[in-house]
């Protein structure tokens, strides 16, 4: 259907242009630039490993800074191209060192202001984990969960979801001959900064299979980012179908997001479950590429007061994991306005732990981090609402049929 617009309608501004980043691109993506602008083809892998080493493993921003580079190829690349990160809106630090950065991705079309995200880091003594969104949004609508009240805008592509550990690293220094903020809380043990990466932000990761395994292939690879795959954790809902592609194209670590031993429960908890019930997401887990004591699955479960934290259901979860290498994360609930639950007591939180620890499994209890800025587990949502995918396409499509008409 073809929106109708008022005759008398001012003609639409014209759309900012800006030049092109080449940060978060894929090694193919570097190579489709460079014959973009006509580098010999005998050249360019060449000149993909130089770009590589620049933007990935020194963190440049600048193309003058790339001394291995002519200069008349450095005029060229600034010219089409540029090294931009997205642009962060919004920073809190919470009292435990926990930071949050609202980021606003740039534009996709005249009609989308630009996609914001949150991205969480989470620093200890000897590790530093980034929380990554993958989508915009998200379409599951688990009810313990705030980013599952805010509806799916988009998938983010590969570049965005790469962007997120380099304004990460950007801004906490995190990159050869740079410091850390005055006062920054980060690792003091000597190694990086960001050194484990967990696909545990807004969005469901294997919804967006494509663009998070060509991401995680920038993030690992060994002359850039060289996070490794064993230090990135891919957590999903249960979609079952991509968990075993999950393993075989990734190879990463992978958590579940579990929450309830029983159907009728985790259907209303995590409604995807009414299409992948508990039986045959289990089922994916026995058969997951690589799973060994070495590669254990994380078990994530969320303790909801009166609703999934009894000794039944402890004992339950025991028998349902028999046999599968697994860890079990306890999370306290972390609240948010309009919920209507409540975290379990503390003393139910142990007995529950105790029960699981018995039973030969490790059953962590995950100390809440940055509940004070919403930058705990469930609780990431983007500030502002925006268009629905298929509304800005809509839209697009209209303008380009009649680019001199403004819509509305």
């Amino acid at each position: 259907m073809t929106a109708s617009v008022p005759a008398t309608a001012a003609p639409a501004a014209e759309p900012v242009l800006r030049r092109p980043s080449l940060v978060g691109r894929t090694r193919a993506g570097l190579l489709e630039a460079l014959a973009e602008i006509g580098v010999p083809e005998k050249e360019r892998r060449m000149r993909v490993g130089q770009l590589w080493n620049w933007i990935y493993h020194y963190g440049v921003r600048d193309f003058d800074a790339m001394t291995t580079i002519g200069k008349g190829l450095r005029g060229q690349l600034a010219e089409h191209f540029s090294l931009d990160l997205p642009s962060v809106t919004a920073e809190q630090v919470s009292t435990d060192g926990t930071r949050k950065w609202l980021m606003r991705m740039p534009s996709t079309g005249p009609h989308d202001r630009g996609a914001e995200i949150e991205c969480v880091y989470i620093p200890e003594v000897d590790r530093g984990t980034l929380c990554v969104s993958s989508q915009v949004g998200c379409t599951l609508t688990c009810t313990f969960c705030h980013t599952g009240t805010q509806r799916l805008v988009r998938n983010l592509t590969t570049e965005e979801i790469v962007a997120q550990v380099m304004v990460a690293r950007d801004r906490l220094g995190d990159f050869p001959n740079r410091r850390p903020p005055e006062g920054a809380f980060v690792p003091n043990d000597g190694g990086r900064f960001v050194s484990n990466i967990v696909f545990m932000g807004m969005g469901e990761p294997l919804y967006n299979f494509d663009g998070v395994r060509d991401a995680i292939g920038v993030i690992t690879d060994d002359q850039g980012l060289s996070i490794g795959r064993r230090r990135i954790t891919v957590s999903t809902s249960g979609v079952v179908p991509q968990i075993g592609p999950l393993g075989e194209e990734m190879g990463t670590m992978l958590a579940i997001s579990l929450h309830a031993v029983r159907d009728e429960l985790r259907n209303e908890l995590v409604p995807l479950n009414k299409k992948y019930p508990i039986k045959d997401l289990l089922e994916a887990c026995r058969n997951y590429p690589g799973l060994s004591n070495a590669k254990r699955i994380t078990f994530e479960y969320v303790m909801l007061k009166g609703v999934n934290d009894s000794d039944a259901e402890a004992r339950e979860l025991v028998r349902l994991l028999k046999g599968i290498p697994a860890k079990i994360n306890l999370i306290p609930f972390n609240p948010w306005p309009g919920t209507k639950y409540e975290c379990s007591d503390w003393d139910r939180i142990e007995r529950f732990s105790e029960i699981v620890f018995r039973a030969g499994y490790a059953s962590p209890v995950r100390t809440p981090r940055g509940r004070d800025i919403l930058a705990a587990c469930g609780q990431l949502k983007s500030e502002t609402e925006k268009l629905s995918a298929r509304a800005r396409l809509m839209l697009d499509e209209a303008q380009a049929d009649a680019p001199a008409v403004a819509a509305e």
